[in-house]
């Protein structure tokens, strides 16, 4: 079948919107008709060749999206043609080492890492085969992807929104409530206020915290931090010390959504003894993080988290649900709406931070 989608084929480039040809869905799979896909700093680290994955070109970017079942290949049983569906950025095996020790975002069964590869070979450029990021390519008006990687959603629930629960949001929220823990009444600090990093902050407003610093270079972004329910803001500095003039002793959980080593560090000197720091943006790879040792001998801890550690099946319906009772907000999320056409000038206004999230609907 014929489609439209954004293709790359040369790093520091813009996308080339092309006419490709996508296969039927084999078995275990499904073919998604797009309906909007979030464009992420995943995708403009892969446009200027700085992503670990996105290696061989042509490629087909997005990752964050919602869309329609359109056909599922034998054997599917979970979803069905014209189900409403959020494509999940992996689709646990449920048989491996991690997904039996209750770790579904750590999966290492064999289609698991073919997707994080670029997937199996669906999408065809002039007669060359075309890699899709981590298995989905969904700056495209279809994508076919395995069917553990299809979440339903509710037919009320608008596209646009849903598909920031599939990166963004979950990730946000997720190195709140999964991985750091917060409990009700905590101190939090966030610092970045991008995408990602606000919904850091809603998911610690989720979690009951009621200290919510939130730390930007961009007076805008701590405008947006504080409509999603930072108490307080500021312009990092001396991190540590003014957060110290904020919660004596520091705070007692802090996220990094930067991905800069050295805020990584600051973020985490600013925590109290016992206190726990989560790196949720991606630095690059090879840098190190300078991290006093006599702080992790009062007991601070840092961590890690990949995609907030989501279990699909369980996250994704349940930040839907807080979206339609209307205690997350993915609309204020969303600063522009473009078409695929216009998937380039998207890009740059992430690259340029100008938006909190761009979304291309088709």
């Amino acid at each position: 079948m014929l489609m439209r989608a954004a293709v790359l084929t040369a790093f520091h480039e813009p996308m080339e919107i092309r006419e490709v040809e996508i296969a039927d869905p084999a078995p275990g799979e499904v073919r998604v008709r797009i309906r909007a896909s979030g464009v992420c700093g995943s995708d403009l680290k892969a446009i200027d060749g700085k992503s670990p994955v996105v290696t061989r070109l042509p490629y087909i970017l997005g990752h964050e999206s919602a869309g329609v079942v359109e056909s599922t290949g034998p054997g599917v049983t979970g979803v069905a043609p014209g189900d409403h569906v959020i494509i999940a950025m992996n689709g646990p095996c449920g048989a491996c080492r991690n997904c039996g020790a209750g770790r579904p975002h750590l999966c290492s069964g064999p289609a698991r890492m073919t997707a994080v590869m670029g997937g199996a070979p669906r999408v065809t450029v002039d007669g060359e085969q075309a890699r899709r990021f981590i298995g989905i390519g969904s700056f495209a008006e279809y994508a076919v992807v395995s069917e553990a990687m299809c979440v339903r959603i509710d037919r009320d629930a608008p596209f646009d929104a849903m598909s920031l629960l599939a990166c963004g949001v979950v990730t946000g929220v997720g190195a709140v409530l999964n991985v750091a823990r917060v409990p009700p009444g905590a101190s939090v600090l966030v610092v970045g206020c991008g995408g990602v990093g606000l919904n850091v902050v809603q998911g610690a407003v989720l979690a009951g915290a009621t200290t919510i610093i939130a730390a930007d270079v961009a007076e805008a972004k701590l405008k947006l931090a504080e409509r999603f329910g930072a108490t307080r803001t500021l312009v990092p500095d001396d991190l540590p010390h003014q957060v110290a003039e904020v919660v004596a002793g520091g705070v007692e959980y802090a996220f990094d959504a930067t991905g800069v080593p050295g805020v990584l560090a600051a973020a985490f000197a600013a925590t109290a003894p016992g206190g726990t720091t989560v790196m949720v943006g991606s630095p690059p790879a090879g840098r190190p993080v300078e991290i006093d040792p006599a702080l992790l001998f009062s007991s601070r801890r840092l961590a890690g988290t990949q995609g907030g550690d989501a279990a699909p099946r369980r996250d994704l319906p349940m930040l839907a649900a807080q979206y339609l009772r209307g205690r997350l907000d993915l609309d204020g999320l969303i600063t522009e709406r473009l078409p695929l056409e216009q998937v380039n000038e998207a890009v740059e206004h992430v690259r340029q931070g100008s938006v909190a999230r761009a979304v291309i609907v088709f």
